[in-house]
């Protein structure tokens, strides 16, 4: 079929849908529900079979619905209505919810049920949980409702009891810091991330606090801050403290956007003199820290997650640190990635708009990832894995692609290029993509800026394995099969092969070149005031809408898997 997604935003789950729908032989194309382009006037222009909503914080008209099939994708159960349905599953501590998809009728949320899914709710954030098992939950809820669909037989169900609940505000959302309990707090900081945040008065001014970790032995007054640790700061509450990485000014009446900042940079000035508590890669678990050591089964394991998948000048050194420390480990296989969620996204756009000199900081952050992937392109006295527990893009595949092996979990989505941003492209992208794929498939991957499944992904040889699991046990996979790797015959002589390898690749055209050729580019978009990456930074950190939906998920697209060129 020919499917239009209507969407408020191209955001994850819009992304993978497009993806999933395209592998499965049908035509997709986006229209993104904006001011100047009106859904009436928008959705006939492609004649679509199925009018498909993943996020959607409009009403479709009637014009719309009344004409085309429209189906509406809802982050609740059957019976759930509202536009808070998962901040309140997380905020009431729910242990199951699920995902329906309706048809679209004048009453919000009220339509003809196609399909729906239930899924767990474990305790992570609420931008976790959605990527994760509700993303999950939604492929499988849209799989259903377009095969129903599709096959004509089926009869949609209407809903009968229904249980719509209001706006969670920050009425609600707010935290006492004397009378809740860590868990409490927790719990209302993962409602309300990545947005709105939680409202509250931090050193006497209003912040939006975002991300909430537990920390078990720190104590203090509550309300208080406590400590500093990875740019993120420890604030005491009646019976604990929590970890709060990230922090946002309320935007002032009539001002631009405000967006979100690692706390201590957020503070500045305003912040007193803490004790900064930096924790080793081998940290107890019962404290908070972005970066982790262990090893298990004859492998090593470094996790990193960082908010949003960004990665700062600051990060990308840390981590480089963490990676040294652990290569000097007596493992056969290093195994880098998260337990879930983001994988690596590139470099920090927010770090980079809030910098003084936002062009310095773009090259001192550029070049700090560079070194992060060189590092890993020169071990060979190893197997290094990048294991995908979720979505990565631009910078954040290149450096998953400069390891020996790519695993995805399947419901990873990968957006391996940097044309959205107005950027030609760093971490040694053209030595390691064409490597994978070929050179003229990775020109098109960059020509086209689409989302790929990671079944797509495998099909073309940008990654090696597929692990078919949900968000929880993606970990617990990826180490099963990390022992395996390290335990076979075979493996010392692929490592001696690889460094073999290496050292011909580099007598016949050195490492460098590559990096040179692209921070070349990138230093041109950099420091050039008029190159479209400092508007498209500025528009997207800032969360300000396009004035059209842009060309690249507009256009009707099918999959292609196959690549033009021999690989490898």
């Amino acid at each position: 079929m020919h499917i239009l997604l209507v969407a408020s935003a191209f955001n994850s789950l819009t992304q993978r849908v497009h993806a999933e729908l395209r592998d499965r032989g049908h035509t997709v194309a986006v229209e993104l529900a904006l001011p100047g382009n009106p859904l009436t006037r928008a959705v006939p222009r492609h004649t679509p079979d199925l009018v498909l909503a993943p996020l959607l914080k409009t009403a479709i008209p009637r014009q719309v619905w009344a004409a085309y099939p429209c189906f509406v994708v809802h982050p609740g159960p059957v019976g759930d209505r509202g536009p808070s349905s998962l901040d309140w599953a997380i905020q009431e501590g729910a242990g199951r919810w699920g995902v329906t998809v309706f048809q679209a009728e004048e009453e919000m949320d009220a339509g003809d049920v196609w399909a729906s899914v239930a899924c767990q709710v474990p305790p992570v954030a609420k931008s976790d949980l959605y990527r994760g098992e509700i993303a999950d939950a939604a492929l499988a809820a849209v799989t259903l409702a377009v095969e129903r669909f599709a096959d004509g037989t089926f009869t949609p169900l209407r809903q009968n009891a229904a249980r719509t609940r209001p706006y969670l505000d920050q009425s609600v959302r707010r935290i006492d810091w004397h009378a809740d309990s860590t868990r409490t707090v927790v719990r209302k900081l993962r409602a309300a991330d990545s947005q709105p945040g939680v409202r509250d008065v931090l050193l006497g001014e209003e912040w939006y606090l975002h991300g909430g970790h537990p920390e078990e032995r720190l104590r203090g007054a509550p309300g208080g801050l406590l400590a500093t640790r990875a740019g993120a700061v420890c604030r005491a509450t009646g019976d604990g403290a929590v970890w709060i990485p990230e922090l946002r000014r309320p935007r002032r009446p009539g001002g631009p956007a405000t967006f979100r900042l690692p706390a201590v940079q957020a503070l500045g000035d305003r912040l007193p003199r803490l004790p900064e508590l930096p924790a080793p890669p081998d940290a107890d678990p019962r404290t908070w820290t972005d970066i982790r050591y262990r090893e298990e089964g004859g492998a090593g394991f470094l996790a990193f997650s960082f908010p949003g998948g960004a990665m700062s000048t600051a990060q990308c050194r840390r981590l480089l640190s963490a990676y040294r420390q652990a290569c000097a480990r007596p493992t056969s296989v290093l195994v880098l990635g998260g337990r879930r969620d983001f994988f690596a996204n590139g470099i920090h756009l927010n770090v980079i708009e809030a910098a003084a000199d936002p062009a310095a900081e773009s090259w001192a952050n550029i070049n700090a990832i560079d070194d992060l992937v060189e590092a890993v392109l020169t071990t060979t006295d190893r197997l290094v894995v990048s294991a995908l527990a979720g979505n990565a893009a631009a910078g954040g595949v290149m450096l998953a692609l400069a390891a020996d092996e790519v695993w995805c979990r399947a419901g990873c989505v990968l957006n391996p290029h940097y044309r959205l941003m107005g950027l030609y492209g760093s971490e040694y992208w053209t030595y390691t993509l064409p490597r994978r794929v070929g050179a003229a498939t990775a020109g098109r991957l960059m020509r086209e800026a689409l989302p790929m499944s990671a079944r797509s992904a495998l099909g073309l040889g940008l990654v090696d394995r597929v692990v078919d699991c949900g968000p929880e046990d993606f970990a617990g996979e990826a180490g099963r099969l990390a022992a395996r790797l390290a335990s076979l015959p075979g493996t010392r002589s692929r490592i001696a092969a690889k460094k073999a390898e290496r050292e011909r690749r580099e007598s016949g055209g050195p490492l460098s070149a590559f990096r040179e050729r692209e921070l070349a580019e990138m230093h041109r978009a950099f420091h050039d005031p008029d190159a479209p990456y400092h508007a498209l930074r500025r528009a997207f950190v800032r969360k300000e809408k396009p004035p059209r939906t842009p060309p690249y998920p507009a256009r009707a697209t099918g999959c292609r898997t196959g690549a033009e060129d021999h690989p490898r």
